[in-house]
């Protein structure tokens, strides 16, 4: 599934982030810690180039724990990262995150300069409550649906830390169609761009591999189905997603699931780990030089076409 939504307001936010950027001490990306990989914008890395950054992965009190410390590690990797998974239920969780700027950014500190951040991440992330709890008052609009913020707004801590706030931006085109599917069962992607019947068989093929053992007892389940359309059944006719004539609605059995995993109901769940992501990464450079080499042949042709026209 290739998902493309990019509300004209990115497109706008993306050029006014490259301008502003060099002024900026330290970057602070938001990600989901039920899906770091997928919601890493890679725009952020090639915008932010060698500026130290801080990688928060909010909703931790939605994955699995275990998981999240691999996520932790594993960015870690990275020269000048420093990650943190975070909570946003939990405001000393978040306002630990300017000592954190302090000790990557020593130097603005000790010449008693405020350090300049920009906080940035994809839409519906948890940045916008974040950036409330840093000030202490209500600043950034939240929302429970993607794309509230639209405009960029620069924000002082007044503890010697001066926040730039950006809209939630998400890349034009996603060319994992693995990453497409966990945006939209998270809900980054608004549900009206989606089908939620292709999403949840997404889903409940990954939660019958993951965790059978939390989706037989969050739906009481004796036996565990083979397929994800079975399981979407065995749920729909378990919670009397059903239509006349006995046959199940798959439609509200959809729901019900997406519903479900965006709210910890079916427990800590995570889905993506470092070592599916590091396949995947090939994967999809793969498909991208793949498409590199065929735009470049059809220029190519193109050319030659263009070129055979003037001879004649």
């Amino acid at each position: 599934m290739a998902i493309q939504w990019y509300p004209g307001h990115m497109h706008k936010a993306q050029k006014e982030i490259a301008e502003v950027m060099p002024q900026v001490d330290l970057v602070i990306e938001v990600l989901d810690a039920r899906i770091p990989y997928s919601s890493e914008n890679p725009m952020v890395s090639s915008l932010r180039g060698d500026k130290p950054c801080i990688k928060l992965l909010n909703k931790s009190d939605l994955a699995d724990p275990v998981v999240t410390q691999q996520w932790i590690e594993y960015l870690e990797q990275e020269q000048g990262v420093k990650a943190m998974a975070i909570t946003t239920l939990q405001a000393a969780q978040v306002k630990k995150i300017p000592d954190l700027c302090r000790k990557f950014v020593p130097s603005r500190d000790k010449i008693e300069k405020d350090i300049r951040t920009m906080i940035m991440g994809i839409p519906n992330v948890g940045k916008s409550t974040i950036i409330n709890t840093l000030a202490g008052r209500t600043i950034a609009k939240t929302g429970n649906e993607p794309a509230v913020t639209k405009v960029q707004q620069r924000i002082n801590l007044r503890n010697g830390i001066v926040l730039s706030d950006t809209p939630g931006i998400l890349w034009p085109k996603v060319d994992n169609d693995k990453s497409s599917y966990r945006l939209a069962v998270t809900g980054a992607i608004k549900d009206t761009a989606m089908d939620y019947e292709d999403v949840a068989m997404f889903a409940a093929e990954y939660f019958l591999a993951a965790y059978p053992e939390a989706i037989k007892e969050r739906y009481k389940l004796k036996e565990l189905p083979d397929s994800d359309i079975e399981l979407l059944e065995a749920i729909g006719r378990q919670r009397g997603a059903m239509r006349p004539g006995g046959r199940i609605d798959l439609h509200k059995a959809s729901e019900l699931v997406l519903h479900e995993f965006r709210s910890g109901k079916m427990g800590l769940l995570s889905l993506e780990t470092p070592a599916m992501a590091e396949i995947e990464k090939v994967e999809v450079a793969k498909i991208m030089a793949e498409k590199d080499a065929k735009k470049k042949a059809r220029k190519e042709n193109e050319a030659l076409k263009r070129a055979g026209k003037r001879h004649k």
